[in-house]
């Protein structure tokens, strides 16, 4: 069976396929401190409860966090005796090279949304993600990865505000009920909500703009079902676009002969 691993820097996924679907996923805090032992304990624990008697034959990683991949290689070799293919290193290979400046290093993330946005969609994407930062994955007509914008994540404002402004609070991302709040909380609440909305809109139409065509949007990412309820910002939702491209890149590599 593969395990897939999505390292970011908030959250680090787990997803087990079993050849047809991902049968478990499970999240824990991103921590470069996490040892491979205590990943172990962690993930047999959590297969236990959920009675997955899965025989790890293949990992692959993809990591935002570069000091995290070594203990994940150490589990890899030492529980599941096996080398992780890692996205982003010159091992592994991937379906379209991306297209982009020469000595550019684009987040393994991106490579993964691509490959699997592409894979679900075909070509001519723009892959709205909602991360720490939230990303927009400019996708050509041939899936080749050729670019995109980086802002701050929802969450990274939202704590920007509290951290920055002595008498505001901590507040939750939510929809508010109306654009002008009647308190502090739904003024935030507000600013933050709409304020994406509108980014996510901008963005998208000056990218459609800029490349003079129709492209499909697609959300992706912890708080795009809720953007979605703002405005029609996206033609898909994709919950496991991640996992799906990490699948797909395994793939690619298992099937195609190196030269």
């Amino acid at each position: 069976m593969l395990m897939a691993i999505d390292c970011g820097n908030t959250n680090t996924v787990f997803s087990i396929w079993d050849g047809t679907r991902f049968i478990a996923t499970w999240r824990t805090a991103t921590d470069h401190r996490r040892t491979a032992d205590q990943y172990w304990v962690w993930i047999k624990q959590l297969m236990t409860l959920n009675q997955i008697d899965a025989d790890v034959t293949e990992v692959i990683i993809s990591s935002t966090v570069p000091r995290v991949v070594f203990n994940l290689r150490v589990l890899c070799n030492r529980y599941f005796d096996c080398r992780p293919l890692v996205v982003g290193k010159p091992e592994c290979r991937l379906p379209n090279q991306p297209r982009v400046d020469a000595g550019t290093l684009v987040g393994p993330d991106r490579l993964v949304n691509t490959a699997g946005a592409y894979d679900r969609h075909g070509g001519d994407l723009i892959v709205v993600d909602f991360g720490t930062a939230t990303t927009f994955d400019v996708v050509d007509s041939d899936g080749a990865y050729i670019g995109g914008v980086i802002s701050p994540g929802v969450n990274l404002s939202m704590e920007a505000l509290h951290m920055a402004a002595a008498a505001l609070p901590h507040v939750d991302v939510t929809k508010p009920e109306h654009v002008i709040g009647r308190n502090t909380v739904a003024c935030m609440q507000s600013g933050i909500f709409w304020a994406y909305v509108g980014v996510v809109k901008e963005i998208c139409a000056r990218i459609r703009a800029e490349r003079g065509r129709s492209m499909l949007v697609i959300g992706t990412g912890g708080l795009a079902p809720l953007f979605a309820t703002g405005e029609d910002l996206f033609d898909r939702l994709e919950d496991d676009l991640t996992m799906h491209g990490l699948r797909i890149i395994n793939d690619y590599n298992k099937d195609t002969p190196r030269e």
